[in-house]
C-alpha cells in the first residue's frame, strides 16, 4: 500500500507516452515514486536541521533533489 494516490500516477504515466497501464504497473510506479520522494524528504529535513532550522525550505528540497542525481 502506498500513500500516493494511484489516479495521478496513472495520469503521469499516460502523459509520458503509455497508452495503456495495468493496475499493477500503476501500483508499482506509485511505490517507486514514494521511495524516491521519501529519500528526498529525508535529505531535505537533514539539510534544514544542519542549517539550524526546523522548517524545510524550497532550497533544501532542491538541493536534496540535486544530490540524488
Amino acid at each position: 500500500m502506498t500513500d500516493i494516490p494511484l489516479a495521478p500516477c496513472e495520469k503521469i504515466l499516460r502523459r509520458n507516452g503509455a497508452p495503456r497501464v495495468s493496475a499493477e504497473g500503476v501500483r508499482e510506479f506509485a511505490l517507486v515514486l514514494e521511495g524516491v520522494t521519501a529519500d528526498i524528504a529525508k535529505e531535505a529535513a537533514e539539510l534544514a536541521q544542519h542549517a539550524g532550522r526546523n522548517t524545510v525550505m524550497v532550497e533544501d528540497v532542491r538541493l536534496a533533489r540535486k544530490n540524488r542525481k
